[in-house]
Formats: C-alpha cells, structure tokens, sequence
C-alpha cells in the first residue's frame, strides 16, 4: 500500500482528498502541525506529498525545499493559484506536478496513480534516520538540522550510524570501535576520540550542543532531552 502525506491546512479538502484516496487504498497521513512538516515526512516516509503551496507559517515552497534536502520522494502541489509562474517556480523548488484548486477527484487520482507508477519502477528511495529532529541521510552520508547539511567524513558518518541505531542508549566505546572495524572503518581508540571531537564541533556549528553525549568510563550516546 502506497503511503501519502497530505500538507494542506483547509479541513474541507484535507478531509475529501483522505476519503477520496483512502476508498482507492492509499494510507494516508495528515499534517496537523505546519511547523514541524520535515520531521513528520522523515517520520511517516511517504510514497509522495500532496503539498498546498499557501500555508500558515512557512509556505509549500519552502516545505519543499526542505524535503528535497533529505529526499527525491515525489512532491505534488495542490494550489489555488494558476498563474503560470506559480507553476514554473513550484517545479523549480523541486515539485513533481501541480494541480489547481478546485480540481476534479478524477484528475487528481490518475495524476497520482500516474506518478506513484512513474516513480517507484524501480523501488523505493527511502533512506533516512530521524531523532530528534536531525536527520542521517544514509545514501548522501550527511547530517540535516534546521535546513543545515553538515558534510561528515566516513568514519564521522559511521560513528553517527551506530549512535542513531542504538538512539536512547549508550555505546560502549568499545562496541563502537568494533561496530566500525566490521563495517571495514579501521579505528583504534585515539582515533575515536579525535572523531568524535570533531564531529561534536561541525554539530555544534548547526546549533547541535551536546547532541553526543559522553558518560565517562562508558561510551557515548545520543542526549535525551530536547
């Protein structure tokens, strides 16, 4: 079953558009706080966005931008406006297709079915670890916080890997080395301590502070708090 993650703020089409798609077998997820719309689409990973472009706060042209930061998941944009300039730059922020409000059901449903066939021949491209609001991005090898990529090293992006996969746990400095070692990440314990040392500074560059946490005589791990 396809997964679709519906951003629009007006209840009366958010609630047509789910029992429209949810009666053709789609699931489908709703957008209920406009602030947090990039941490929601790591969390659900839909097949595609339906994305209105006028939304409170930040508007689909944004969202956009952001999702394409971590993701090449097809985006549609659902808009009242239809000015051929409208269309240009929600193609150009990286949108799929467009489709101009009030719109038939029937459209709307073949130009999803059309692009969910389009885009999923060949799989899906899903590989993304969320916490907390940053995102590993596991095929870029990078960090996103707050629309901030961090570029990592191999054995930074490694390390983060091992903590995000064991989040609300602590590491065993050892159990780290060895978890590199097996992922063919020669690392001995100095080198460790320099990795994580430079990688808690390119994270605190983004506003991450104390984002790896040290208990002493342990290991590290992921902070808990917000």
């Amino acid at each position: 079953m396809h997964k679709i993650l519906l951003v629009e703020d007006d209840e009366v089409i958010r609630q047509q558009v789910k029992k429209m798609l949810e009666q053709w077998g789609y699931e489908v997820v709703l957008v209920e706080d406009f602030m947090e719309v990039l941490s929601i689409f790591v969390k659900v990973e839909p097949h595609l966005v339906l994305m209105d472009i006028g939304l409170p706060l930040f508007n689909g042209y944004h969202w956009c931008q952001e999702i394409r930061k971590v993701s090449k998941v097809p985006i549609m944009f659902l808009s009242s406006r239809d000015q051929a300039m409208d269309i240009v730059m929600a193609i150009n922020m990286g949108g799929d297709d467009f489709v101009t409000k009030p719109f038939d059901q029937n459209v709307l449903l073949a130009k999803i079915q059309g692009l969910l066939r389009r885009s999923y021949e060949f799989g899906k491209d899903q590989n993304l670890l969320e916490y907390m609001g940053v995102i590993l991005n596991l095929k870029a090898m990078d960090l996103v916080y707050q629309g901030e990529v961090v570029s990592l090293t191999k054995n930074e992006f490694q390390i983060l890997q091992v903590l995000f996969d064991h989040a609300g746990n602590i590491v065993s400095r050892e159990d780290l080395m060895k978890e590199l070692w097996n992922s063919d990440f020669f690392i001995d314990d100095n080198t460790l301590s320099v990795n994580v040392a430079r990688l808690r500074k390119k994270l605190e560059a983004v506003g991450l502070k104390d984002f790896i946490e040290t208990k002493k005589g342990v290991g590290y791990g992921l902070r808990h708090d917000g």
